[in-house]
């Protein structure tokens, strides 16, 4: 009997625990609209995870016409970009896109960092196990 009650007890631990911890989230986010409804769509989902859950690893990677996003004199929502990067959601910039598009480098967000290619960037998080969402409609 004593087993039994002391199993139990343990079982029980377990189950108090395993309810307690935190999953580690690890998302990769793709955005590559200029739709300024999208933007703030984005905003919202970025507020929402993160009030969610806290401790999650969260990466928005821009490229196409989603660079409006990180850029100074289009992005409608950088007070919000500067308000996540320090809650530590990393903002990425393709450069491919910012070459393509003729961009002025000096005119992206100082919040933002640059990845090569945007979309090898997102497969390459997925293949290190994160998860992906696209944003938009």
């Amino acid at each position: 009997m004593k087993q039994f009650l002391l199993l139990f007890a343990f079982l029980i631990g377990s189950v108090a625990f395993a309810q307690n911890t935190e999953r580690q989230h690890r998302i990769v986010m793709q955005l590559t609209s200029g739709d300024t409804l999208v933007q703030k769509g984005l905003v919202r989902q970025l507020k929402n995870m993160k009030e969610a859950s806290p401790s999650l690893q969260l990466e928005v990677v821009c490229h196409g016409p989603g660079m409006d996003l990180l850029m100074s004199d289009r992005s409608i929502v950088q007070a919000k970009i500067t308000e996540f990067a320090g809650k530590g959601i990393v903002f990425l910039a393709c450069e491919n896109t910012l070459k393509e598009h003729g961009l002025d480098r000096t005119k992206v967000v100082a919040e933002a960092g640059y990845v090569k290619a945007g979309i090898i960037h997102i497969v390459e998080r997925q293949e290190d196990g994160w998860s992906y969402i696209k944003a938009g409609f």
